[in-house]
């Protein structure tokens, strides 16, 4: 499944969450997807972080490692 499409399951899951109720197999649906995402996410996050690099006054570049 791709990213946006996933992003659009857990929506739509979560607008029924409120306006209906969810069956149990949607319950578990939406935990997966939600696990799914929030593991991609905080990949990436920490692929953004590991790239940061500061200068310091020498203009030496140092890692955040």
């Amino acid at each position: 499944m791709k990213e946006k499409e996933r992003l659009d399951r857990i929506n739509q899951l979560a607008r029924k969450q409120k306006s209906e109720g969810l069956s149990e197999e949607e319950k578990k649906e939406q935990k997966i997807l939600r696990e799914e995402y929030l593991k991609a996410f905080r990949k990436q996050f920490r692929q953004q972080l590991d790239s940061i690099r500061i200068v310091d006054e020498k203009d030496k570049n140092k890692g955040m490692n």
